[in-house]
């Protein structure tokens, strides 16, 4: 009977993460058997999604598969019309903001796995495990750490390296990691949202011209607030004991730093050919790609003997390796998820959500009930489902919904990718249980964090609304 509850209350709240279509509907199919069907193959494809950890089923697969089926579905409806091309014409669109999608985020994992292989994280970590600091120290290093890489990596690379510190040095002190694995998830997800290189919630407003770059940090403030009220009053429940010192050195491979610093050259480069050629900051990225593979060519001379005696264990870098270890299965949950939603959107959903949420409701309140939605169901297809409907909202307005789906993600354990992979990494010692019972601290930091938001950035709520790329 709960099963069957939630399953309602999952498809209802997945309404609000309908459409993405490049064309005016000219039929709509809400009412059609063919649109309800692909609502409810949506619905179940979700489901599974959000099974992932009990059923093994890679999320990607699920959401591939509806989204084949969805559009089929609307092709066959089409196939008699008199404008048979417009199911074409609407696939290549949503396929396009995915090509787009995926080759910003391969060159952003390219570069973050290249960081990895160099060990410039390992050996992060092993330079605060060495400082032997106590549980309470460690637990507000490793959220604001968490909060200040995170808008630069994504959120859950930065969750996977700080819960690895906490994991080394605490032990069997399920309450000191539990607790610091609640602060790695609110500092990464709060982190990520006043950056668009934070989260792809925020990818996706900037890729559209809604916000540019530099607005993104009128919600630095406001995320600081989302981190630090939840940080500090659970500051006291961590156990005051000094860990066991570690003394394990490790050191960064040949050419990490210049990686590093070839990362932040990229992600100028894509900002430059937005703001200033007024090109799709992709096209910034790619080329930053370029930089990391002529820098690989360097870092593998032909004479591979001479280079092995001058510099003992250096080992060669591989560029196409780093591709091939992006996270796949993300990648390609990011296809269904765009297509899927797409498909529902083409079927003529947005009509009626948009008419629920930003004409009955109102911008504001729709916006803050996109964190809570958020935090049930994965940001990205709500964040598309807010883009697809195109609310007519003030820059205020755009950043405060960019806002509410960072750091909504963070009320529970499942409603963000960091807090799905801690789960599992420190599994039986961070649970949804343990999640749960600090959530109205969070949702406290989530509200101070919207108020803080209203208040300090009142101005740009008068700026008229910009427009679509």
């Amino acid at each position: 009977m709960l099963l069957l509850r939630q399953t309602i209350l999952f498809i209802l709240l997945c309404i609000f993460t309908l459409p993405l279509s490049a064309e005016p509907v000219q039929t709509n199919l809400t009412n059609h058997p063919i649109g309800i069907a692909a609502l409810i193959i949506f619905c179940i494809a979700y489901l599974l999604v959000m099974t992932e950890e009990y059923t093994n089923l890679r999320k990607s697969k699920p959401v591939i598969f509806a989204a084949g089926v969805i559009w089929a579905l609307l092709a066959s409806v089409y196939m008699d019309s008199s404008q048979p091309e417009m199911v074409s014409e609407a696939i290549q669109h949503n396929f396009l903001e995915y090509a787009e999608l995926l080759m910003f985020l391969l060159v952003a994992m390219t570069y973050i796995n290249a960081m990895i292989e160099r060990k410039i994280f390992d050996t992060l970590r092993s330079w605060l495990i060495r400082k032997g600091l106590g549980y309470r120290q460690l637990f507000l290093l490793t959220g604001i750490l968490s909060f200040l890489i995170s808008p630069v990596a994504d959120n859950l690379t930065t969750a996977l390296l700080m819960s690895a510190v906490v994991l080394a040095v605490g032990g069997d002190n399920k309450k000191f990691i539990s607790l610091s694995c609640i602060n790695i998830v609110v500092a990464s997800n709060a982190g990520g949202a006043f950056s668009p290189f934070g989260d792809i919630t925020t990818l996706m407003v900037w890729q559209k011209g809604l916000v540019s770059f530099t607005d993104f940090f009128s919600l630095f403030i406001p995320s600081v607030i989302s981190f630090a009220v939840p940080s500090l009053l659970m500051y006291r429940a961590v156990p005051n004991i000094k860990p066991e010192r570690s003394d394990q050195i490790v050191h960064m491979k040949r050419g990490a730093k210049r990686i590093i610093l070839l990362f932040f050259l990229t992600i100028l480069t894509a900002i430059c050919f937005h703001g200033f050629l007024h090109l799709p900051p992709v096209f910034g990225m790619m080329t930053g790609l370029a930089y990391l593979k002529l820098f690989g060519y360097y870092l593998n001379p032909k004479n591979r003997r001479k280079m092995l005696v001058r510099h003992g264990d250096i080992v060669g870098f591989d560029v196409f390796d780093k591709i091939a270890r992006a996270e796949w299965d993300t990648l390609l949950f990011f296809y269904g998820v765009v297509l899927c939603v797409g498909g529902l959107g083409f079927i003529g959903y947005l009509t009626l959500i948009s008419e629920t949420l930003y004409t009955g409701w109102g911008a504001t309140q729709a916006n803050i009930s996109i964190g809570f939605i958020s935090s049930i169901i994965d940001n990205i297809p709500v964040m598309f489902a807010v883009l697809s409907m195109q609310p007519d909202m003030s820059l205020g307005q755009w950043l405060l919904v960019t806002l509410t789906a960072g750091v909504g993600g963070s009320l529970l354990s499942i409603g963000s990718a960091a807090g799905v992979a801690l789960m599992g990494q420190a599994h039986g010692k961070y649970t949804f249980i343990s999640h749960l019972k600090w959530t109205p601290v969070i949702a406290l930091g989530y509200a101070a964090s919207i108020a803080t938001h209203l208040w300090l950035n009142h101005a740009a709520f008068q700026i008229a609304p910009r427009i679509l790329n």
